[in-house]
């Protein structure tokens, strides 16, 4: 075959392969062409920016659950009452006697011995009356001399005839004569004794005049502090039924007691020699130890709240304390050392599914259902408000456990009303208790 386009018209050579056959004008393969591999690289980017988005969907959907780990740890039941410090024994001290003030001998603070003289009313009217009782007794003691005197006369008189009339042989004196001298015996006797009994009543009448007297003087019947002073020098005192405080005596400051209320839920709790400590406005960083000296089985009722008096007994060695303060004590009622314990919000936690409430937003319906919008209350579910769990229920929590919540019945212990102690054979340290549950927006 001989190629025209030749100058010499020599033949051209036969094609070697498909390509040449083909020449310049054959079309493209399909893995060589660009557009090609475009769309497979924006396909596969499309798939795993889908899976992508619905693993984030997934996990955007999965319940939130906080956790708090379990922890072996020492817990205290405590007891808060409010309360007033008083002395031990507390001394109002007034006047029998009404009259006017002379001299006070103490101030408030004072410290005073017991018989020690306080103060003193104006003598003269009172030293007057025992004068006049004293003379009185010298009168009735002077009249019974007089008729101890009559009597011995009027014995020997009657001894005399009846000698007469016993050597006479009744002769001589007469009958009437006998008799007049053994009533005028009788007579003389009667008299001495009213004489003697006025005597009697004359010295008891002198002695509560003398009494009265030594009561003009008030004296100390303690030893002790002044507490108040509410009375002075050229005060009239007038004694009534109801003796007016003159003076407040506190027995022994070292040693104070503090009367608490406690409510009437907390005082099965309180016992007798449970120690205690409370605070005062006055010294609100330091705490004082007490303990319980005795719980009152009366009650007290204020505002309808039923509470029960608990004395503590405080020691005051360096008189910081001052009778009258408000003071807060804490009574620790039983103590627990190296138990489980868990916050009191496990205890009231309860997985939203398992309390009928809308289960948080799950993956699903794709993008046009994540945009749309969604009802109220289904964000994350707040723990009830509760009290602290009474001791030896059978409660419910939740652990943690691959991500699942799985409950668990425990006994419960003491609470302090943070934290409970809690009682189970396959729980150990280091479990993790759910207190609360989220939703991720």
């Amino acid at each position: 075959m001989t190629d025209p386009s030749s100058p010499s018209g020599t033949p051209a050579p036969a094609p070697t392969s498909v390509n040449e056959l083909l020449g310049d004008d054959r079309p493209t393969a399909w893995w060589r062409r660009p557009l090609t591999w475009i769309s497979l690289s924006l396909l596969l980017a499309l798939g795993a920016g889908l899976w992508w988005w619905n693993g984030q969907q997934a996990a955007r959907a999965a319940p939130v659950y906080v956790t708090a780990p379990l922890e072996r740890g020492d817990i205290t039941l405590t007891v808060t009452a409010n309360g007033t410090l008083k002395p031990t024994r507390s001394v109002a001290i007034g006047s029998e006697l009404s009259g006017t003030v002379s001299r006070v001998l103490v101030d408030v603070n004072d410290k005073v011995k017991r018989g020690q003289v306080l103060l003193e009313l104006d003598r003269s009217k009172f030293q007057d009356t025992v004068d006049r009782s004293r003379a009185a007794l010298n009168a009735a003691q002077a009249t019974l001399s007089l008729n101890d005197a009559t009597v011995r006369e009027t014995r020997a008189t009657l001894n005399r005839f009846e000698e007469v009339a016993r050597l006479s042989g009744g002769r001589v004196p007469s009958a009437s004569e006998l008799d007049t001298a053994r009533a005028t015996l009788a007579r003389a006797i009667a008299s001495t004794e009213s004489a003697r009994a006025q005597v009697t009543q004359a010295r008891a009448s002198l002695s509560t005049e003398e009494t009265n007297l030594s009561k003009s003087s008030i004296r100390s019947p303690v030893d002790g502090v002044v507490l108040a002073r509410s009375v002075d020098p050229g005060n009239a005192v007038a004694a009534s039924l109801q003796a007016v405080t003159l003076f407040t005596l506190g027995e022994d400051l070292s040693r104070l007691i503090l009367e608490a209320s406690v409510d009437e839920a907390d005082v099965g709790s309180v016992l007798k020699d449970q120690l205690a400590s409370f605070t005062v406005s006055a010294y609100p960083s330091r705490h004082y130890p007490a303990q319980v000296a005795r719980v009152a089985y009366g009650s007290t009722t204020t505002n309808n709240v039923v509470t029960y008096t608990t004395t503590l007994s405080v020691d005051n060695a360096d008189l910081s304390l001052r009778p009258g303060m408000t003071a807060t004590a804490t009574i620790i009622a039983t103590e627990r050392k190296g138990v489980l314990v868990v916050p009191n919000t496990a205890l009231r936690f309860t997985p939203a599914s398992t309390e009928g409430a809308a289960a948080p937003a799950r993956s699903g319906g794709g993008i046009m259902s994540s945009m749309m919008p969604r009802p109220p209350g289904g964000g994350a579910r707040r723990p009830s408000a509760a009290s602290a769990p009474a001791a030896g229920q059978a409660r419910q929590i939740w652990i943690l456990r691959e991500q699942k919540p799985v409950s668990v019945t425990v006994q419960t212990g003491i609470s302090d009303g943070r934290r409970t102690e809690i009682n189970h054979a396959e729980l150990k340290e280091g479990d993790l208790v759910i207190t609360d549950q989220l939703a991720k927006p």
